[in-house]
Protein backbone atom coordinates (compact mmCIF):
# COMPACT_ATOMS: atom_id res chain seq x y z
CA UNK A 1 0.00 0.00 0.00
CA UNK A 2 1.47 3.55 -1.00
CA UNK A 3 2.04 5.65 1.80
CA UNK A 4 0.48 9.22 0.54
CA UNK A 5 2.06 11.22 3.58
CA UNK A 6 5.73 10.55 2.57
CA UNK A 7 6.95 13.63 1.97
CA UNK A 8 4.44 15.94 3.73
CA UNK A 9 5.74 18.37 6.35
CA UNK A 10 5.28 17.37 9.95
CA UNK A 11 1.90 20.00 10.59
CA UNK A 12 0.20 18.38 7.81
CA UNK A 13 0.09 15.39 9.77
CA UNK A 14 -0.42 17.01 13.10
CA UNK A 15 -3.92 16.93 14.59
CA UNK A 16 -3.20 19.79 16.96
CA UNK A 17 -6.20 21.73 16.05
CA UNK A 18 -9.66 21.83 14.36
CA UNK A 19 -9.11 25.71 13.33
CA UNK A 20 -7.96 25.86 9.78
CA UNK A 21 -7.25 29.63 10.31
CA UNK A 22 -4.68 28.37 12.86
CA UNK A 23 -3.12 25.71 10.83
CA UNK A 24 -2.69 28.80 7.86
CA UNK A 25 -1.30 30.68 10.08
CA UNK A 26 1.35 27.96 10.89
CA UNK A 27 1.81 26.83 7.46
CA UNK A 28 1.33 29.69 5.12
CA UNK A 29 0.38 33.13 7.13
CA UNK A 30 0.83 35.30 4.42
CA UNK A 31 -2.13 33.34 2.65
CA UNK A 32 -4.86 34.78 5.32
CA UNK A 33 -6.35 38.13 4.74
CA UNK A 34 -5.44 40.39 7.13
CA UNK A 35 -2.12 39.63 6.38
CA UNK A 36 0.84 42.32 4.45
CA UNK A 37 -0.95 45.66 5.60
CA UNK A 38 1.78 47.75 6.42
CA UNK A 39 -0.13 51.12 6.82
CA UNK A 40 -3.06 53.04 5.95
CA UNK A 41 -5.27 52.23 3.25
CA UNK A 42 -7.90 55.03 1.70
CA UNK A 43 -10.52 54.44 -1.19
CA UNK A 44 -11.03 50.75 -0.69
CA UNK A 45 -14.73 50.09 -1.50
CA UNK A 46 -17.27 49.83 1.06
CA UNK A 47 -20.48 47.93 1.54
CA UNK A 48 -23.45 48.79 3.72
CA UNK A 49 -26.45 47.88 4.60
CA UNK A 50 -26.92 44.43 6.16
CA UNK A 51 -29.76 43.31 8.49
CA UNK A 52 -31.51 40.41 9.51
CA UNK A 53 -35.11 39.61 12.21
CA UNK A 54 -36.22 36.62 13.14
CA UNK A 55 -39.77 35.14 12.03
CA UNK A 56 -41.81 31.97 13.41
CA UNK A 57 -39.94 28.85 12.20
CA UNK A 58 -36.24 30.52 11.47
CA UNK A 59 -34.43 33.68 10.60
CA UNK A 60 -33.86 36.44 7.63
CA UNK A 61 -30.95 38.23 6.37
CA UNK A 62 -30.75 40.81 3.85
CA UNK A 63 -28.68 43.62 2.51
CA UNK A 64 -28.71 46.02 0.01
CA UNK A 65 -26.13 45.82 -2.85
CA UNK A 66 -24.51 49.14 -3.08
CA UNK A 67 -20.56 49.60 -2.59
CA UNK A 68 -19.30 53.12 -2.28
CA UNK A 69 -15.66 54.58 -2.93
CA UNK A 70 -15.48 58.21 -1.43
CA UNK A 71 -18.67 59.56 -2.99
CA UNK A 72 -18.45 57.41 -5.73
CA UNK A 73 -20.83 54.67 -6.26
CA UNK A 74 -18.33 51.22 -6.82
CA UNK A 75 -20.53 48.79 -7.58
CA UNK A 76 -24.31 48.84 -7.60
CA UNK A 77 -24.88 44.66 -7.47
CA UNK A 78 -22.37 43.82 -4.87
CA UNK A 79 -23.39 40.59 -3.02
CA UNK A 80 -23.22 41.27 0.74
CA UNK A 81 -25.38 38.35 2.07
CA UNK A 82 -24.19 34.85 1.25
CA UNK A 83 -24.13 30.93 3.19
CA UNK A 84 -22.00 30.05 5.56
CA UNK A 85 -23.12 26.69 5.77
CA UNK A 86 -26.11 24.68 5.60
CA UNK A 87 -27.57 26.40 8.61
CA UNK A 88 -25.97 29.95 8.75
CA UNK A 89 -25.84 32.83 7.09
CA UNK A 90 -23.06 35.65 6.95
CA UNK A 91 -23.34 39.20 5.97
CA UNK A 92 -21.02 42.28 6.17
CA UNK A 93 -20.91 46.18 6.10
CA UNK A 94 -17.12 47.24 5.60
CA UNK A 95 -14.13 47.48 3.20
CA UNK A 96 -15.39 44.89 0.34
CA UNK A 97 -11.95 42.82 -0.89
CA UNK A 98 -10.88 42.25 3.21
CA UNK A 99 -14.82 41.20 3.79
CA UNK A 100 -15.59 38.75 1.05
CA UNK A 101 -11.49 36.99 1.97
CA UNK A 102 -12.57 36.89 5.46
CA UNK A 103 -16.10 34.97 4.55
CA UNK A 104 -14.55 32.72 2.92
CA UNK A 105 -12.04 31.86 4.90
CA UNK A 106 -14.85 31.53 7.62
CA UNK A 107 -16.66 29.16 5.47
CA UNK A 108 -13.24 26.92 5.14
CA UNK A 109 -13.04 27.25 8.89
CA UNK A 110 -16.26 25.82 9.65
CA UNK A 111 -16.10 23.01 7.21
CA UNK A 112 -12.44 22.38 8.43
CA UNK A 113 -14.25 21.53 12.01
CA UNK A 114 -16.61 19.69 10.67
CA UNK A 115 -14.48 16.94 8.49
CA UNK A 116 -11.78 16.60 11.16
CA UNK A 117 -14.51 16.53 14.65
CA UNK A 118 -17.24 14.70 12.34
CA UNK A 119 -19.58 17.01 13.46
CA UNK A 120 -20.89 20.48 13.18
CA UNK A 121 -20.22 23.57 15.55
CA UNK A 122 -23.25 24.10 17.87
CA UNK A 123 -24.51 28.38 16.21
CA UNK A 124 -22.81 29.40 19.31
CA UNK A 125 -19.26 28.05 18.54
CA UNK A 126 -19.91 29.69 14.96
CA UNK A 127 -20.37 32.73 16.35
CA UNK A 128 -17.45 32.57 18.83
CA UNK A 129 -14.63 31.08 15.86
CA UNK A 130 -15.99 34.40 14.03
CA UNK A 131 -15.44 36.10 16.70
CA UNK A 132 -11.73 35.38 16.98
CA UNK A 133 -11.21 36.29 13.66
CA UNK A 134 -12.41 39.54 13.32
CA UNK A 135 -10.10 39.67 16.57
CA UNK A 136 -7.33 38.48 14.37
CA UNK A 137 -7.75 41.11 11.62
CA UNK A 138 -7.84 44.57 14.05
CA UNK A 139 -4.63 45.81 12.94
CA UNK A 140 -5.94 46.02 9.52
CA UNK A 141 -9.39 47.66 11.00
CA UNK A 142 -6.99 50.32 12.77
CA UNK A 143 -5.32 50.88 9.53
CA UNK A 144 -8.50 51.77 7.68
CA UNK A 145 -9.76 47.99 6.18
CA UNK A 146 -12.73 47.43 8.79
CA UNK A 147 -14.79 44.55 8.43
CA UNK A 148 -18.22 43.96 10.51
CA UNK A 149 -19.64 41.03 9.98
CA UNK A 150 -23.27 39.86 10.38
CA UNK A 151 -24.00 36.02 11.48
CA UNK A 152 -27.74 34.24 11.69
CA UNK A 153 -28.56 30.90 11.97
CA UNK A 154 -30.67 28.04 12.41
CA UNK A 155 -29.77 27.14 16.23
CA UNK A 156 -31.25 23.34 15.85
CA UNK A 157 -30.55 22.94 19.46
CA UNK A 158 -33.04 25.38 20.75
CA UNK A 159 -35.38 25.00 17.59
CA UNK A 160 -35.31 28.94 16.77
CA UNK A 161 -33.62 31.56 14.67
CA UNK A 162 -30.39 33.62 16.32
CA UNK A 163 -28.49 36.68 15.72
CA UNK A 164 -25.10 37.74 16.16
CA UNK A 165 -23.42 41.03 15.78
CA UNK A 166 -19.66 41.91 16.41
CA UNK A 167 -17.61 45.53 17.29
CA UNK A 168 -14.61 45.93 15.17
CA UNK A 169 -12.55 44.37 18.25
CA UNK A 170 -14.16 41.04 17.81
CA UNK A 171 -16.68 41.74 20.87
CA UNK A 172 -19.75 39.34 20.58
CA UNK A 173 -22.99 40.16 20.84
CA UNK A 174 -26.72 38.32 20.38
CA UNK A 175 -29.35 40.74 19.11
CA UNK A 176 -32.80 39.54 20.37
CA UNK A 177 -35.01 40.03 17.56
CA UNK A 178 -33.21 42.08 14.75
CA UNK A 179 -30.06 43.94 14.08
CA UNK A 180 -28.88 46.33 11.58
CA UNK A 181 -25.13 46.96 10.68
CA UNK A 182 -23.29 49.94 8.31
CA UNK A 183 -23.71 53.19 7.28
CA UNK A 184 -27.66 53.13 7.14
CA UNK A 185 -28.21 51.17 9.80
CA UNK A 186 -29.50 53.76 12.09
CA UNK A 187 -32.51 54.17 9.77
CA UNK A 188 -32.88 50.62 8.76
CA UNK A 189 -32.88 49.65 13.10
CA UNK A 190 -35.31 52.45 13.05
CA UNK A 191 -37.82 50.88 10.54
CA UNK A 192 -37.46 47.47 12.20
CA UNK A 193 -38.14 49.06 15.62
CA UNK A 194 -41.40 50.32 13.83
CA UNK A 195 -42.73 46.96 12.08
CA UNK A 196 -41.41 43.95 13.49
CA UNK A 197 -43.41 42.26 15.70
CA UNK A 198 -42.87 38.32 17.36
CA UNK A 199 -44.06 35.74 14.87
CA UNK A 200 -44.02 37.54 11.54
CA UNK A 201 -44.43 34.56 8.61
CA UNK A 202 -41.63 34.55 6.20
CA UNK A 203 -43.07 36.54 3.91
CA UNK A 204 -44.09 39.20 6.32
CA UNK A 205 -40.19 39.04 7.57
CA UNK A 206 -39.18 39.45 3.61
CA UNK A 207 -41.27 42.68 3.16
CA UNK A 208 -39.90 44.09 6.34
CA UNK A 209 -36.96 43.70 5.75
CA UNK A 210 -37.20 45.05 1.89
CA UNK A 211 -38.92 48.68 3.90
CA UNK A 212 -36.14 48.92 6.40
CA UNK A 213 -33.56 48.75 3.51
CA UNK A 214 -35.74 51.07 1.91
CA UNK A 215 -35.70 53.75 5.00
CA UNK A 216 -32.00 53.25 4.65
CA UNK A 217 -31.24 54.36 1.40
CA UNK A 218 -34.20 57.26 1.64
CA UNK A 219 -31.44 58.91 4.28
CA UNK A 220 -27.92 57.25 3.59
CA UNK A 221 -26.09 57.94 0.27
CA UNK A 222 -23.84 54.42 0.62
CA UNK A 223 -27.12 52.58 0.68
CA UNK A 224 -28.65 51.64 -2.41
CA UNK A 225 -32.60 50.75 -2.37
CA UNK A 226 -34.28 48.67 -5.24
CA UNK A 227 -33.21 49.98 -8.73
CA UNK A 228 -36.24 48.26 -10.86
CA UNK A 229 -34.99 49.97 -14.00
CA UNK A 230 -31.56 48.28 -13.43
CA UNK A 231 -33.57 45.13 -12.03
CA UNK A 232 -31.23 45.30 -9.01
CA UNK A 233 -33.25 44.05 -6.00
CA UNK A 234 -31.90 43.52 -2.20
CA UNK A 235 -30.61 40.33 -0.99
CA UNK A 236 -32.51 37.69 0.98
CA UNK A 237 -31.76 34.64 2.71
CA UNK A 238 -33.54 32.79 5.28
CA UNK A 239 -32.48 30.08 7.41
CA UNK A 240 -34.46 27.39 8.76
CA UNK A 241 -34.66 24.01 10.21
CA UNK A 242 -34.67 22.81 6.72
CA UNK A 243 -31.73 24.72 5.46
CA UNK A 244 -30.21 27.97 4.26
CA UNK A 245 -32.27 29.27 0.67
CA UNK A 246 -31.52 32.47 -1.09
CA UNK A 247 -34.35 33.94 -2.44
CA UNK A 248 -34.62 34.05 -5.82
CA UNK A 249 -34.71 37.54 -7.79
CA UNK A 250 -38.46 37.77 -9.10
CA UNK A 251 -39.22 36.85 -5.26
CA UNK A 252 -37.80 39.52 -3.99
CA UNK A 253 -38.22 41.98 -7.23
CA UNK A 254 -42.45 41.07 -5.99
CA UNK A 255 -41.84 42.41 -2.76
CA UNK A 256 -39.68 45.41 -4.20
CA UNK A 257 -42.14 46.55 -6.69
CA UNK A 258 -44.82 46.45 -4.25
CA UNK A 259 -42.99 48.39 -1.46
CA UNK A 260 -41.93 50.77 -4.10
CA UNK A 261 -45.22 51.27 -5.39
CA UNK A 262 -46.62 51.55 -2.03
CA UNK A 263 -44.01 54.31 -1.13
CA UNK A 264 -45.99 56.43 -3.93
CA UNK A 265 -48.63 57.35 -2.32
CA UNK A 266 -47.13 57.44 1.48
CA UNK A 267 -43.43 58.04 1.14
CA UNK A 268 -42.34 58.06 4.75
CA UNK A 269 -43.60 54.17 4.76
CA UNK A 270 -46.55 52.47 6.84
CA UNK A 271 -46.79 53.70 9.97
CA UNK A 272 -46.79 51.85 13.49
CA UNK A 273 -49.77 52.19 16.23
CA UNK A 274 -48.60 54.68 18.96
CA UNK A 275 -49.97 51.94 21.97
Amino acid sequence: MTDHTQGLPPVFLDAGTSSFTRFAERVAPHTLPWSGVTGPVHGAPHGTTVLALTFDGGVLMAGDRRATAGNVIAQRDLEKVGRADDHTAVAFAGTVGLAKELIRLYRLELAHYEKLERRALSLQGKAQRLATMIRDHLPQAMQGLAVIPLLAGYDERRGTGRIFNYDVGGGLFEAAAFHADGSGSPYARGALKKLYRPGLSAAEATTVAVQALYDAADDDSATGGPDLGRRIYPSVAQVTADGYRQLPPDEVRAVAEAVVGARAAAPEGPNAPLL
